[in-house]
């Protein structure tokens, strides 16, 4: 058996490499690109307190989309036409409308509504406050991350919800498993399957997507660096510093990931990678079954 040589790919793989080392060679000689200030700036003080508050909106937001994403995904599954039809409003509002007018809505809240009450219909105020000292900026954009992502969310829970078989559930109910039982014990473990890579993605996303809140005066990574190159106008070292932080939290989310839709697919038959390096190496030298002589299957040369 004479394996079928690809020379497609190894002209390809000749020109990504090729296209690689001019990559490299630009980076490392181009002085423009400033790397001693660039790595000064990695572990400034202004910097790695913007790192943080954008670490917090992040964890924040995505806390509240999976709130808000679980319960739309329910309501929209409800029987009662006036829930699913108000999780659809929902969904479909906040989908539709772009995120960056959404924060700079909740950041002008009080031209709405100046003031906010709370109270009994008709009856006395239990409280009121005034709404630029309740929506802080931090809160508006706390607000527009979390409610947008909701709206995302609920269309990911509610495509894994729908991935598993209603027979499964008819099953459960035969056995005398209550609702609860149901859903918490046969629906959910598989459903994450389908949740999770999602997830993940969205959980990404949301940590570049916090550079929008910039707009509104959060001082949070990106805005932390335009503070320092208005002073200084060294623009594109401090770019180049916010963009090394961004890919190295993109990174470590993306491992983590990657661990966690491991385990949610354990005893998964179509996985065959085991370790996280094993899918790497499996990326860079593609491995081919054996070739069994004819006659015999790969089954019978691979048995003890």
């Amino acid at each position: 058996m004479v394996p079928v040589r690809h020379y497609g790919q190894w002209v390809a793989t000749a020109l990504v490499l090729l296209v690689a080392g001019l990559i490299a060679v630009s980076l490392l000689t181009n002085p423009r690109y400033q790397w001693d200030l660039v790595f000064s700036y990695v572990f400034n003080a202004q910097i790695l307190a913007g790192l943080a508050t954008t670490m917090w909106l992040t964890v924040i937001a995505m806390v509240l989309g999976v709130v808000i994403g679980v319960v739309m995904a329910l309501a929209r599954e409800s029987s009662n036409v006036v829930v699913s039809t108000a999780a659809s409003a929902y969904v479909a509002f906040f989908r539709g409308t772009p995120l960056l007018v959404q924060l700079i809505f909740w950041f002008n809240l009080a031209a709405l509504y100046p003031v906010v009450s709370i109270g009994i219909p008709f009856g006395p105020t239990l409280f009121t406050e005034s709404t630029n000292v309740l929506i802080t900026p931090f809160l508006a954009a706390v607000l527009g991350l979390g409610l947008n992502e909701g709206a995302y969310m609920s269309e990911i829970v509610r495509a894994g919800l729908q991935s598993v078989d209603s027979g499964q559930t008819d099953a459960a109910h035969a056995l005398g498993m209550k609702k609860s039982q149901t859903f918490r014990r046969i629906v959910l473990p598989q459903a994450m399957r389908v949740i999770i890579p999602p997830t993940g993605n969205e959980t990404i996303s949301m940590l570049k997507t916090t550079s929008l809140v910039s707009v509104i005066a959060i001082p949070e990574l990106l805005w932390q660096a335009q503070a320092i190159y208005s002073r200084t106008y060294q623009v594109v070292p401090l770019l180049i510093t916010v963009s090394l932080w961004y890919l190295l939290l993109t990174t470590v989310l993306s491992i983590g990931q990657y661990y966690l839709e491991r385990h949610v697919t354990r005893g998964d038959s179509r996985r065959t990678d085991r370790t996280l390096l094993g899918m790497i190496a499996r990326g860079i030298v593609p491995r081919h079954a054996p070739v069994a002589p004819a006659g015999e299957t790969s089954t019978e040369r691979t048995s003890p």
